[in-house]
């Protein structure tokens, strides 16, 4: 669903906006814009999704990992969440962690 049907329009712009910092590499800015838009629309899985990215690119990896577990808590097929949480374990030289997610991504996508 569209972030614009489930928030209005102001945060719609928000979020393409925190899209466009990180789309930019400025993974920072991209993260404080989207923890906004996440607080404010918490339920919405494409925003929180982004700014789990936002937060591993800028290494804020516990973020990410928090971040991640909510998306995967809500939606458990989400492959692209698995992939990323198991690396953001691996960054955290969590390596045991890390490989049921990425065997499940790997299932997910016959890999």
């Amino acid at each position: 669903m569209p972030i614009e049907t489930l928030t209005g329009r102001g945060l719609a712009e928000e979020y393409a906006r925190g899209r466009l910092f990180f789309e930019s590499e400025d993974y920072i800015g991209a993260a404080r814009i989207l923890a906004g838009v996440v607080a404010a629309a918490p339920d919405n899985l494409a925003a929180r999704l982004l700014l789990a990215r936002a937060y591993y690119h800028s290494a804020q990896l516990l973020r990410a990992e928090s971040e991640l577990r909510l998306v995967l808590e809500r939606d458990p097929a989400e492959g692209y969440a698995c992939l990323l949480l198991g690396r953001t374990l691996q960054r955290q030289n969590r390596h045991k962690d890390a490989e049921p997610y990425l065997r499940l991504h790997a299932a997910m996508t016959g890999g």
